[in-house]
């Protein structure tokens, strides 16, 4: 075998090309800007090449460095799921999941019971956050996200989309005049949300409204949210009326906490996907976790398949056992 470059300056190079800075691969790394620009130095002499271009407060991968770093990130990856294997023979090894708080609470919480019946000996450990996960760097296995599904070089499976829909206290609907017709939306403080940094298209009060076949005067005003779990939290409070996930607002529909005004919705293209890494798919919790949430799922996916008239596969199979019925 080929002598290998120092590790150290692999995984320098590796961090400082991801992050396009010195600055944050020193953070990621726990050293100084100054260690990872000699790391670099020392890695570029070995080699014999320029792996970066340094600009006034900036650095570039040049053409060398650009062709370099997808493999030496692959073999970083490989490392990590190769760490993740052996730990994954621990039995005090947890099923760490990530995924944002609003889903967790209204949809994955709620079910976690279910899982657990199937799998007792799985622990689970619930990561609410809605950035992008690095599983080759972070001690997270499998991640449930809202988007397009176009998530490269990762294992990726479709669970469900859903509709938006007009919600609010039963208190608040008897509010004044009542919410007779959608015209009465005037009389009352509308919840928005502002989602423009993760979607910039995502649907408002003005496309509902348009869905509906109505138009309001100053439609925008309001109270405006850049996170879903705080719009829920204001629509339950009696703020005002939001438009809701139909499939998150569903729980609270049913116990009598929330109503549905308007039976007009607006269906969401993009939806929520189970994904993880290569590697980490193959880990034997993991595979447990992606069948049974996708056979909890289902439903949802008929939901979505005869709204859009074809066919939506999901299947798996789980390594572990079952130990008791449960879904």
């Amino acid at each position: 075998m080929k002598r290998l470059p120092p590790l150290k300056a692999l995984q320098a190079f590796e961090a400082a090309g991801r992050h396009l800075s010195f600055s944050a691969a020193a953070r990621e790394l726990n050293v100084t800007p100054g260690a990872i620009s000699q790391q670099i130095r020392q890695l570029e002499e070995a080699l014999d090449v320029r792996l970066f271009k340094r600009l006034h407060r900036a650095v570039v991968l040049t053409e060398s460095g650009q062709r370099f770093l997808p493999p030496v990130s692959r073999g970083f990856e490989q490392l990590g799921e190769a760490v993740a294997l052996l730990h994954d023979t621990r039995e005090d090894g947890p099923l760490t999941i990530t995924t944002a708080s609003s889903f967790a609470s209204n949809w994955l919480i709620p079910r976690l019971d279910r899982f657990k019946s199937r799998y007792p000996d799985v622990d689970v450990r619930i990561d609410t956050s809605s950035r992008l996960v690095d599983f080759a760097h972070e001690e997270i296995d499998v991640g449930i996200r809202f988007g397009d599904g176009d998530y490269p070089d990762l294992d990726t499976a479709f669970l469900f989309s859903y509709a938006l829909i007009p919600v609010c206290t039963p208190e608040l609907a008897r509010r004044g005049e009542g919410l007779e017709t959608i015209a009465d939306l005037a009389s009352h403080t509308l919840l928005h949300s502002d989602f423009r940094d993760a979607d910039s298209a995502y649907p408002d009060w003005v496309m509902w409204l348009r869905a509906a076949g109505e138009e309001l005067p100053n439609v925008g005003h309001g109270i405006t949210f850049n996170q879903t779990d705080q719009l829920f939290r204001a629509v339950l409070d009696g703020q005002g009326i939001g438009l809701l996930p139909n499939v998150l607002a569903a729980p609270e529909i049913a116990a009598g906490r929330l109503v549905q005004p308007f039976a007009a919705d607006l269906p969401i293209e993009m939806g929520y996907y189970v994904v993880t890494s290569p590697g980490k798919a193959r880990l034997a919790k993991v595979r447990a976790f992606r069948a049974w949430v996708l056979e909890a799922s289902a439903y949802l996916r008929e939901d979505h398949r005869e709204r859009e008239g074809g066919a939506v596969e999901a299947s798996d199979d789980a390594s572990l056992p079952a130990r008791r019925p449960g879904s």
